[in-house]
């Protein structure tokens, strides 16, 4: 029994080993190993759950990090695998904990882990992820629920075929006199879109690998992968629409995570990594939008906030060759802001930097914008290969006496880097991050007067104030029934009474760096107790002699 004990032992050290040398990125094997590591080294500090199993089986965990009680912090949720083809979102979010946790020895962290509690939730589409380490590579989005994405009575019969046989889902060229793309003038590896308006004309369809299996003139409409998580939220969700599923919050994942969050009064902010970005370029304030009966744009004071925290994070991480967003409904930037009331914020974490021609290389400034062929250039510049497939014939039973060539960009590579600027990338973010919990609201009483007014009456008054840099909660928060917002109670012993002022009231946000003054005309002698606070920004209390 001890041998066996001995041996497992040595297999656990063996196999921590190998995570930390890895070249690549964590299939959901090793990122469990990583987070279940978190509570076993920092018992005092990460506390490892499960929230609930997909039907793949795979368990959608939890790492709560904060020193005494999380629930009596101010606390930022941040949340990775978004979006099941962005493999980076997970690593930035387990890598961001890492990081967190290692650093928990410096006075600076001790600190904030002191008065800021972190709810991590690295993965929400592990069953989508596990593609990118699969024998056959695609990109990915939906979960194993069994969907009928073209609505035609069937499932899954017209999945990915691999025509090339190198393990990878690429695209596909059909030459033809209809066809909408053309070779790309600077490079002809890559196809861009014909500008009929310019007199251009298509030699290429372009459609991704595969084949017409049920024969409905579409490829790979009905394949395995199910529902999107980034695409199955109530914010404007897109019925009736390839990976919504049948109604909004339908699959169990979701609905866990949501769950927690709306019972997690003490989150002021949410952080997640997908595609949507409101961080390098931040969601401007649209009058019309935010004045509709049912909001649909930022109120102007959480505009500012965005605006704000987009500054630090160009500061910090400086993406700026992020493009700008419009999210398309259904996803989970919209939900955290507008149906849970958070001030929210996505970032996609690393998009391929803008390079100029290398004239050693001979290359010449792009004439047409494309990302493939922006990404082609900047791996060649850095010395990545074997991210492109190259064009290889192929007979296609659908496009019988056609010139049919299978190949193109690798799958995964326009939205994840190669893994070793990660490390660069989640030093970056875990940065943004720690100095995002710096501006958090933070409540304390000031300025505390007694006034003898006559009959054995004492005139109070004092200021509660917010030293942070953000508002005590978004204002969207006022519209909702849910969040928490900032409370004043007056405590009196016997013999005292509240004359006049509420002796509890609830106050509207309260913006960063600054106050509200409250009275009360109280009957009595001896001493009350004020308390003034929120789950989200703390609580104060300070006893007062009549």
């Amino acid at each position: 029994m001890r041998k066996y004990l001995a041996a497992c032992m040595l297999c656990g050290v063996l196999y921590t080993g190998t995570i930390q040398a890895q070249n690549d990125y964590s299939n959901f094997r090793q990122q469990t190993s990583r987070i279940q590591a978190l509570s076993q080294t920092y018992p005092q500090l990460a506390k490892v759950s499960a929230l609930t199993r997909t039907k793949g089986g795979k368990e959608i965990w939890m790492i709560t990090i904060s020193n005494g009680n999380p629930a009596s912090h101010p606390a930022i949720a941040v949340v990775g695998g978004v979006e099941g083809n962005h493999v980076l979102g997970t690593e930035l979010a387990i890598g961001f904990a890492e990081n967190l946790l290692k650093g928990s020895t410096t006075d600076s962290i001790k600190n904030l882990l002191s008065k800021t509690t972190f709810y991590i939730f690295p993965n929400m589409s592990p069953d989508a992820m596990e593609q990118y380490f699969d024998k056959l590579k695609y990109e990915r989005q939906g979960n194993t629920t069994i969907t009928d994405d073209d609505r035609d009575g069937k499932f899954n019969e017209d999945g990915y075929d691999d025509l090339d046989g190198n393990g990878k889902i690429t695209w596909m060229r059909v030459e033809s006199p209809l066809g909408e793309y053309k070779l790309h003038p600077e490079d002809p590896r890559v196809l861009v879109k014909a500008d009929v308006s310019k007199g251009e004309r298509g030699k290429y369809m372009l459609y991704q690998e595969g084949i017409d299996n049920d024969k409905d003139k579409q490829f790979n409409e009905d394949g395995e992968g199910g529902v999107w998580f980034n695409k199955s939220l109530t914010y404007k969700y897109p019925s009736f629409t390839p990976g919504a599923g049948e109604f909004a919050v339908s699959e169990t994942e979701t609905r866990a995570l949501l769950d927690t969050l709306f019972e997690l009064f003490n989150v002021y902010s949410v952080v997640s990594f997908s595609s949507n970005n409101n961080l390098s370029t931040p969601i401007a304030y649209n009058p019309a939008a935010a004045n509709q009966r049912i909001v649909a744009g930022y109120l102007e004071p959480d505009a500012k906030v965005n605006a704000l925290v987009s500054d630090l994070y160009n500061k910090v991480v400086n993406l700026k060759d992020a493009p700008k967003t419009i999210p398309a409904g259904g996803d989970f930037l919209s939900w955290a802001y507008f149906h849970y009331g958070r001030y929210s914020f996505s970032t996609p974490g690393w998009v391929i930097p803008k390079v100029k021609p290398d004239s050693a290389r001979k290359e010449k400034a792009f004439t047409v914008e494309d990302a493939t062929a922006s990404y082609l250039r900047w791996a060649a510049q850095q010395g990545i290969s074997n991210t492109f497939t190259e064009w290889k014939a192929v007979q296609h039973p659908d496009f019988p006496g056609q010139v049919v060539e299978v190949g193109g960009v690798d799958p995964f590579v326009l939205t994840n880097p190669p893994y070793k600027l990660v490390p660069d990338i989640t030093r970056k973010h875990t940065e943004f991050l720690v100095k995002l919990a710096a501006y958090q609201p933070e409540i304390d009483i000031l300025n505390v007067r007694t006034e003898k007014a006559g009959g054995g009456l004492t005139r109070v008054t004092l200021e509660v104030a917010n030293k942070g840099t953000l508002a005590s909660n978004a204002k969207l928060a006022e519209r909702n029934y849910w969040t928490k917002r900032l409370s004043v109670k007056v405590q009196t012993g016997n013999g005292q009474t509240v004359i006049s002022g509420r002796k509890i009231q609830l106050l509207p946000a309260l913006d960063g760096v600054s106050s509200q003054q409250l009275s009360w005309l109280i009957k009595g002698s001896g001493k009350i107790t004020v308390e003034a606070g929120s789950p989200t920004t703390g609580t104060v209390k300070t006893d007062i002699n009549l």
